[in-house]
């Protein structure tokens, strides 16, 4: 039996948002915090009034209830969860929830233990504050995206993996840890700012420095390991699948061309570019020869850096014997995360994470309704009962409040 995890008893109030915000929201809770997500009420165009469930599919182990923030009575709400609460993440655009009544310094003021994470994609302070972006446009103006793609080609987007979720959700989970860790010192909250700018610009710190070195200062998709190194790519098999290739030192690369039947000649001259691309139409033609199984199973248990392609629905097959199945990003010995994968067992290596894992393996998202397990949430944090401490007007949830010797009243502002 493990201990609890290492955020475990920590409050976190989540206001619905898409990819980041969430993200962050998701590594909290699968570190043992509760997080509720702060839900809009449904709307009256949706099927007789009932809730319907958004794309967020980032949900695990969150629970949810539908407050209207436009309203004074949900604002009120908010508020006096805000007084119990350790984090809130804020994942609107800038001005919107000064915009709502909530500025900072409200918020601080009302629990100044309360840690407020806030997710922007451009700069709160920058050029482009005002205006609606994607991860595409983050990464463009981070500078980051610039260093991606091949040679002769426009720059490419690496699907939103960089911007929302490294630099942005990633990030922002950072930032609360940093916060909580201060919190501890000084017993005091703190405003956190994250924005997938600034994120994916400092993930991008590395290729940056090397812009001014051998490894990066060739054109996009000309450098050793943007894909302009015949031993730093990936090739198609037979079977029209790929093999990746990262054969960088020089013992290395000598067990990659006995494995794939180069001559030796090829250990002197890879270093010479001109040679490039010979030695990158060589291995294309090599690869071709045999199925991406055939590849592998040559170079399995070789120092050659050369591995197969998986796909995730492949590493979902329960068949699969690679390293498919999903675990926590980081392995906490004495107090692990949760478990991603179901039914792992308590006495199980806490490299595996612990507890009974989710629905979907980590392979399929679970999509959370507006009001799904939150009151039991509220019951759990503050012994909340709907119709004591709070009613449902509208579909969301308001604050009570009984005054002296009388019945229960509507709370305001």
């Amino acid at each position: 039996m493990f201990p609890p995890p290492p955020l475990s008893g920590l409050k976190v109030l989540e206001l619905a948002g898409l990819a980041p915000a969430p993200f962050a929201g998701l590594l909290l809770a699968d570190s043992g915090a509760s997080v509720l997500r702060i839900d809009r009420p449904p709307s009256s165009s949706s099927s007789g009034g009932a809730p319907l469930p958004s794309s967020d599919l980032l949900t695990r182990r969150k629970t949810s209830i539908p407050i209207n923030l436009k309203d004074p009575l949900g604002i009120s709400l908010l508020l006096s969860l805000c007084r119990q609460a350790d984090i809130l993440i804020d994942p609107f655009r800038p001005g919107v929830l000064e915009k709502l009544g909530l500025p900072p310094s409200l918020l601080l003021s009302q629990n100044p233990r309360l840690i407020l994470a806030r997710m922007t994609g451009f700069r709160r302070d920058g050029k482009y504050s005002s205006m609606a972006g994607h991860d595409i446009n983050y990464l463009s103006v981070s500078g980051s995206l610039s260093l991606l793609g091949r040679a002769n080609g426009p720059p490419t987007p690496p699907i939103n993996i960089l911007g929302d979720f490294a630099g942005g959700g990633a990030t922002l989970f950072q930032g609360i840890l940093l916060a909580l860790l201060a919190r501890e010192k000084s017993g005091k909250g703190q405003v956190v700012e994250a924005n997938m700018v600034d994120g994916a610009s400092y993930l991008a710190t590395f290729p940056r420095f090397a812009l001014g070195t051998p490894t990066g200062d060739q054109p996009r998709g000309q450098n050793i390991l943007d894909s302009g190194c015949p031993y730093y790519d990936t090739y198609a098999t037979k079977d029209g699948r790929f093999m990746a290739v990262g054969a960088l030192e020089p013992q290395f690369f000598r067990a990659f061309i006995q494995g794939v039947g180069l001559p030796s000649e090829w250990e002197r001259k890879r270093y010479d570019r001109k040679h490039w691309p010979e030695l990158r139409s060589l291995l294309e033609n090599k690869f071709r020869t045999r199925t991406r199984d055939e590849w592998e199973a040559i170079f399995d248990g070789t120092d050659a850096c050369c591995t197969p392609v998986l796909t995730y629905p492949e590493m979902a097959d329960p068949t699969n014997k690679r390293e498919g199945d999903q675990r926590p990003p980081v392995t906490l010995t004495e107090t692990p995360m949760l478990a991603v994968t179901k039914n792992r067992s308590q006495n199980q290596d806490p490299s595996l994470g612990q507890g009974e894992g989710v629905e979907g393996e980590g392979y399929q998202g679970q999509p959370l309704l507006p009001g799904q397990g939150g009151e039991e949430t509220l019951k759990e944090w503050l012994g909340w009962v709907k119709g004591e401490q709070f009613d449902v007007e509208d579909g969301g949830l308001v604050l009570n409040q009984r005054p002296e010797g009388g019945s229960s009243a509507k709370a305001k502002l």
